[in-house]
């Protein structure tokens, strides 16, 4: 149900690939809630994503950038307020990606070449996203920016491997450009602690389905979905958050604050005996 939390707001929504996408349902939510949005993502993501077909659905510009580029960043930010017709209200980053888990190099193995590509794309391009966005005073006062991140951030969990360190990054990013720029220009900046989701991202981490149902059954309202992730960035997105900046929201049922779980302890004590 529309309750028109974005009337009126204007965004800009990175990462959406298909409709498995934390990005896509969020894009879907935007709109429903009353925003005009565009899209960005890699131009190999375009073409071999379903970006297009989102973009017709909810009549949402697509210009493609690599966000570790500061020159493409530039045009979306600047792209976007033309055809949106003024500042930005809100933004998603939800860009990660890491050669090394694709590659499976453990983490006590890492190459260092892949472990900046990883820092570059799922963090640093975070506060290129930010320094340009306020370089071009971009972002209206009051708004909204979020960025996608993972517990991993704050504890070790074998397989997630340089993406930790990524997320640990992203989440400073946010807590210090929050400093400057809501003392600046009255913009907050979080980011979203999310469950384990099957994205096509998060599929490719190793024991990816494992972690999911460890993590369900850890939770105690369970895992948070895509769909549920969505309603909660609009939340951050809309005017009811306006005193909320440079936090880590965590968004997964509870798992952060639970130690061990009757689900857990019962599986753990059959498989004793």
């Amino acid at each position: 149900m529309a309750n028109n939390l974005l009337l009126g707001k204007r965004g800009i929504i990175f990462g959406a690939l298909n409709d498995k996408s934390i990005a896509w349902k969020v894009a879907e939510r935007a709109v429903e809630e009353g925003a005009k949005i565009t899209l960005s993502n890699t131009p190999i993501a375009v073409r071999m994503g379903t970006t297009n077909e989102l973009g017709e659905k909810l009549n949402a510009p697509i210009i493609p950038a690599d966000a570790t580029s500061v020159e493409d960043l530039e045009i979306v930010f600047s792209k976007s307020q033309e055809l949106l017709g003024g500042k930005i209200d809100f933004v998603l980053h939800s860009i990660g990606m890491s050669p090394n888990v694709r590659k499976n190099k453990p983490y006590d193995g890492l190459d260092y070449k892949m472990l900046n590509t990883t820092l570059d794309i799922s963090a640093i391009s975070f506060h290129k996203m930010l320094q340009v966005a306020k370089q071009q005073d971009a972002i209206a006062n009051g708004g909204s920016i979020l960025a996608l991140s993972y517990i991993a951030a704050q504890r070790t969990f074998c397989g997630y491997n340089d993406m930790a360190d990524a997320k640990s990054l992203l989440e400073s990013i946010a807590r210090s450009f929050g400093y400057i720029y809501g003392r600046e220009k009255g913009v907050r900046i979080n980011t979203i602690s999310q469950s384990p989701t099957m994205t096509t991202a998060g599929s490719g981490v190793t024991g990816m389905t494992k972690l999911f149902d460890f993590a369900d059954k850890m939770s105690p309202l369970g895992n948070a979905s895509a769909d549920e992730c969505a309603d909660y960035c609009i939340v951050m997105f809309s005017d009811l958050t306006k005193k909320v900046t440079m936090q880590n929201l965590y968004h997964d049922g509870g798992y952060s604050n639970v130690g061990i779980s009757e689900d857990i302890i019962d599986i753990y004590t059959k498989n004793m005996e």
